[in-house]
This record gives structure tokens, sequence and C-alpha cells, in this order.
């Protein structure tokens, strides 16, 4: 048994024993946990990936006249101003107002100019008052001109996290990065047996005010993030799922750009990568064990983001080995895995803080309140109006085609039913493809007599518990105007068109 306090001493003397948690999972696989917790006094962890779930507290002095700031925004980046006069909270994720910008620089984009010393754009506007009687400033600051500016993240670190895969036949945008049809590719974001949450899985040694490596400076923690659990599923004692998250605070003037970045993921929006090391005071045997979670221990989901949905599919489990080489095995096809986070940079990380613990420049503090260990679980929003599914329309009579119909009998259907889609099945049923008026009409142009050479094989579905308002997204992304309706057997239920929706939607 050792105390934070002993340990302080033995960085203090220059004799602390420090390892990463990578040489951790090696030394007690070596020597076993008992000898290892006899030597090693600190374990230090790190990862380096998108955190959405971050921002920056920023004070920008009193002007002459001054101002009581109600909307501000820092390169064209809109800050949160309702709290004070001349304070405000700028988020990561938060998109450029100028069209011709929009999600290519965003609120993680400033941060990162900031903490690199660039002069950033402040504009702000104001409706004036006897006390604060000016109602526009433009000017420009930097980090150094400001009097606070404190990196203040609500949610970081999440202690696992599931990789991303699409079923769809569409490529989609996400905050899991871009996904490729028909499950082209896997993304993960977890650094694995390097993460801070993974080496203390019930929180033994960090809580409130237990201080970190954050961005290149020394931050704290400040009690758990935002939708904080506990209660969820574990092997290896590790949760599968996302489980626990920090919230975090630090000096953004002692940051070091080197470990903070802004960036965009594609046609989704911006996002901050920042650095995270946490030291893990190893007190006891049980501790010694719990850091040495490898790769191949830590379980990791890969989940469908082609449903639409909060409880989305589980396509298959995993580790962190396996998705770290590169390619899986999905459906009986080889499948490209590639990392959110970087390996790298995590390592880079742990090693930073081993360096500074080494030199007796970072001393560990002993939390005032640990992180709870149990009794949170992540409640939903709950929508009080029920969301109308794609199922609950009341749908026209359902008019098909086969592959072997005439073109100029499908060319009667559409003008008998007035319709203008006809989707086209087999004898099951089963969605072939999807022909409209304006491929028939290009057929009689072209004098084509095969339904099969003018229909459209590739067709973009809706499923029959998909929510209308996802489908009109689809329709409006996709440039279309109806989409064949899908039951779970892959059987053709009926059309949904914009007009369809357009109708719902006036009728609210």
């Amino acid at each position: 048994m050792k105390t934070v306090e002993e340990i302080n001493e033995r960085i203090k003397d220059g004799d602390a024993v420090v390892v990463t948690a990578a040489e951790m999972t090696a030394l007690v696989k070596e020597n076993g946990a008992k000898k290892a917790a006899e030597e090693v006094d600190v374990v230090t962890t790190g990862t380096f990936g998108a955190m959405c779930s971050s921002g920056a507290f920023l004070n920008f002095g009193h002007s002459d006249p001054p101002i009581k700031m109600s909307r501000t925004y820092l390169n064209g980046v809109e800050a949160y101003s309702g709290l004070a006069s001349v304070d405000a909270y700028l988020g990561a994720t938060q998109p450029n107002r100028k069209p011709d910008i929009g999600l290519e620089y965003g609120g993680s984009h400033v941060i990162e100019d900031l903490i690199n010393g660039k002069e950033i754009e402040l504009h702000a506007e104001a409706y004036g008052t006897d006390c604060y009687p000016l109602t526009v400033i433009k000017t420009q600051i930097t980090l150094e001109n400001l009097n606070q500016a404190v990196m203040l993240n609500p949610r970081n670190c999440y202690q696992n996290y599931a990789s991303a895969t699409n079923s769809t036949d569409e490529t989609l945008y996400t905050y899991m990065g871009t996904l490729l049809p028909n499950m082209g590719n896997v993304s993960y974001s977890s650094a694995g047996e390097l993460s801070p949450l993974l080496n203390d899985p019930y929180f033994q040694t960090m809580g409130t005010g237990t201080r970190i490596f954050l961005c290149g400076a020394q931050g704290y923690i400040i009690g758990e993030g935002t939708q904080f659990a506990t209660e969820v599923e574990r092997k290896n004692g590790v949760p599968i799922t996302t489980a626990g998250t920090l919230m975090l605070k630090g000096n953004m003037k002692e940051m070091d750009a080197e470990y903070v970045r802004g960036a965009t993921m594609p046609k989704y929006g911006p996002t901050l990568y920042v650095g995270a090391g946490i030291p893990i005071p190893i007190l006891n045997q049980e501790i010694a064990q719990r850091t040495a979670i490898s790769d191949e221990e830590i379980v990791c989901q890969i989940v469908d983001y082609g449903v639409p949905r909060r409880n989305r599919p589980i396509v298959k489990e995993t580790n962190y080995h396996e998705l770290k080489t590169g390619a899986i095995e999905l459906n009986g096809m080889e499948v490209p895995t590639s990392p959110l986070s970087s390996q790298k940079k995590a390592l880079e990380i742990a090693l930073k803080l081993k360096e500074w613990i080494d030199k007796g420049e970072f001393y560990l503090t002993s939390p005032v309140e640990k992180l709870p260990s149990k009794g949170y679980t992540v409640k939903p929003l709950e929508i009080q109006k029920p969301r109308t599914l794609v199922k609950d329309l009341k749908g026209e009579t359902l008019i098909l085609a086969h592959p072997n119909d005439a073109i100029n009998e499908v060319a009667k259907k559409m003008v008998q039913n007035n319709i203008n889609h006809l989707p086209v099945v087999d004898d099951n049923n089963k969605l072939l493809g999807i022909v409209t008026s304006w491929d028939v009409a290009n057929a009689v142009a072209r004098d084509k007599n095969n339904l099969t050479d003018v229909m459209t094989k590739k067709v973009i579905i809706a499923r029959e518990e998909e929510p209308v308002d996802v489908i009109a997204r689809r329709i409006d992304k996709n440039k279309i105007s109806g989409l064949p309706i899908i039951d779970k057997k892959n059987q053709v239920k009926g059309m949904v068109t914009a007009e369809d929706i357009s109708r719902l939607m006036g009728g609210d």
C-alpha cells in the first residue's frame, strides 16, 4: 500500500518509478501485478482524439465606452454571450456564420488559432444601455490580450466508444467520420490500452481536483463529464460501451498548439482534437492489475450508423488489437478499419507526462471528491409528441412493376394511377429497382423496350420503422422525389413521396 503523499515525496527526491500504460501492460505480464505494484509508482496515460463537447470561456475586458455584448463573433464564429457584459463561451462545434466558409472553420479552429498566437477578429453587437452605451465593436484580439481564456470541456475522454460502420447503400457523413456504403469501412475512436479511463475503470484514483495533462499544460478534472454512466455492461472489468466521461479545465495561455487541433468532419462540422493524459498512482496491487489492461482485453462494439435511431444495431463485438491491425472481417468480407484518434500522439502525451514527473515538474493530487463508481445511467430525451413513422403514413394502393413488363404497360400504369414512380419487384415482392415517368419517357424517345434497361437498380429506400422527418432529409439530400418503403423482410410495402411529406407537415 502507498499513498499519493509518499509518491510525491519520491517524485521530489527523483526516486519515483514512472511508466506508461503500454509499458505497465508488459511489466505485469512478465512479473505479475504484485511485483509491479511494489516497483511502479505512477502509470501515465494519453489520448488525442476528437472531443466535440469542448470549448472555452473568454473574457475580453471592457472597452471605452463600454459595451454589453449580446451577440459575439470570433472570425465569424458565434460565441455565447449571455453571461455578463464582456464574457463569452465559445463552443468547439459552432460553425461559421459565413455561408462560403460554413462548416470548414468553426469554434475549434478559433481555439487552435488563439493558442497559436494568431490575431482573431472580434465583432460584437449590443442593444445599448445607460451604463453600456456602445452597440457595435469590431477589433482584433490575441490570446495575450485576453484577461482570461479558460478551456472548459463538459465531456472529454470517453471511457470507451463504439466503432462505426454503415449498412446502407449511400455514403454517410458523421461525427465518426465518413462511412462508406455497404459496410465498406469501420472507424473507431479510442486509444485503447493507453486511454485514461480504461486504466482506472472504477475511478479509484481520480476525481475533482485531479491534476492532469491538458493540451500541453497542467489542467484539472473538475468532476464527471456530461452523459457520465456507471451502470453499463462490462467485460474484464472494463465497459464495452460509452460510460465514464470527464469535465476538464485548463489555462489556454499555457497550452501548446502541438496538443490541440481544430478539425472538420466532412459534411458534419467542426470538432476539437484534445490531448489529455492522466497520471494513475499505483497505490496497491489491484490498481496495478487494472493498469495492465491490453488492447486484446478491451472489447468494443461495431455499431451500424446506417440506422438513424438512438439504439443502433450492434454488428459485431471486437477488440482494439483487432481494430488496430487495419482490417476486420464483417459478413465474410475483409473491411478496412481506421482510427479517428491518433495512437502516436496518445503515446507522445503519455511519454511527455512521464517526462514531467521524472523531472519533478508535475506532482500528483488526491481528488477532493472521487468520481462516482455506481448509480449513474444516461437518460434519453423523450419527445412528448410522438414522431410519425413511415409505416404510419396513409399510402395509396400499392402499384408495382415487374422486370418483364413492357414499357408501354408501365406508362399506362403511371397515367391511370397518376403516379410518377414505380418500384420494380421480383415474384416475392423484393425490390429490384425503381422506374420514374422520366425513365419511361426516355425509353420511348430512345426506342427501348426492356424495363431493366431504364430502371434505376441502386435504390435509396425508406424503412417502415424510420421517422418521417429522417426520410424528408434523405429526399432533400439526394435530390429525389420519392422512395420505396421496405419492411423488415425487405419486401416493398409502398412509396413515400415529397408530396406525401409536405401534406403531412402541412396538416400539422
